[in-house]
């Protein structure tokens, strides 16, 4: 649900929240979570190697099951929580015999829901089969891109993948960006949509919320001296003459940087044919 805050502050004034009155109030599970290192874009030696980190709120990292290898138990969804560490929400499943995992929470997933995984599970919204085992054209998300190592593809906020064809050893996805690949039918892929898919129509409000989020300041080329960088300097404001570029000289926009050319083949239709309609 989006609520757009009474402007009593300035801070308010344009922000729009998220709020899910589903979500667990409370500390998540403490063997779930991890410490998670602060390095504020340095390196082992003190270097700045990322730009625009630093500060921020201690966060600790959630262990999530990528994998959902735990075929043919019933899990309860005990509640929703949030997650610093990403977009999506978090379920807390409570399986048969006990044991207790995380999961990319599902659009339409609440707590007292019951899922299982593996090849026999029914297609449900929130349980994980193999592509194999799924009709073609269903809506799914949290996709494997090689067997058993885990959801890589679709687990953002309101993401998901549809799965168009299925050709002998192979399934052909079609992404949110309009690309067209193939992975195997054994990778396995979790029913339906990932939830809270709102979080995209937030609007942060305050350059405050954004210094939480660990992210510092990025002052513009064109703003800077000619010394500082290649954009700087000229009288007044002015556009760059040449194409946009790091502080460091390097084209930063339009050429390509995929230099994965091992997986090539599994690409049918690249990316930016969606925009050129073809």
């Amino acid at each position: 649900m989006l609520v757009k805050s009474r402007p009593v502050t300035p801070g308010q004034r344009q922000q729009v929240r998220v709020v899910n009155p589903d979500l667990h109030k409370g500390r998540p599970v403490p063997h779930l979570v991890e410490h998670k290192p602060r390095k504020g874009g340095r390196n082992m030696h003190g270097e700045i190697t990322m730009r625009h980190q630093g500060g921020g709120h201690k966060q600790l990292y959630r262990k999530v099951d990528f994998k959902r290898d735990k075929d043919a138990i019933t899990a309860t969804v005990e509640r929703l929580e949030y997650d610093p560490n990403r977009s999506a929400f978090l379920a807390l499943l409570l399986y048969a015999d006990g044991e207790r995992r995380y999961i990319i929470a599902p659009k339409g997933v609440s707590a007292g829901v019951q899922l299982v995984s593996g090849p026999e599970a029914p297609i449900k919204a929130g349980n994980t089969l193999p592509l194999k085992n799924i009709p073609v054209g269903t809506t799914v998300h949290c996709v494997e891109m090689l067997p058993g190592k885990g959801a890589q593809l679709a687990r953002a906020a309101g993401a998901s993948v549809q799965f168009l064809a299925r050709e002998g050893d192979y399934a052909q996805i079609r992404l949110r960006s309009g690309e067209i690949r193939k992975v195997h039918i054994n990778c396995r892929a979790t029913i339906g949509e990932v939830g809270n898919e709102e979080h995209s129509l937030e609007s942060i409000g305050k350059a405050g919320r954004v210094r939480w989020r660990g992210i510092r300041p990025t002052v513009r080329g064109v703003a800077q001296n000619p010394v500082d960088h290649p954009h700087g300097g000229g009288e007044g404001k002015k556009s760059s003459a040449r194409d946009p570029v790091s502080p460091w000289g390097t084209l930063s926009k339009g050429y390509k940087t995929r230099k994965n050319k091992r997986t090539d083949a599994m690409i049918i239709r690249r990316r930016q044919l969606k925009a050129i309609g073809g």
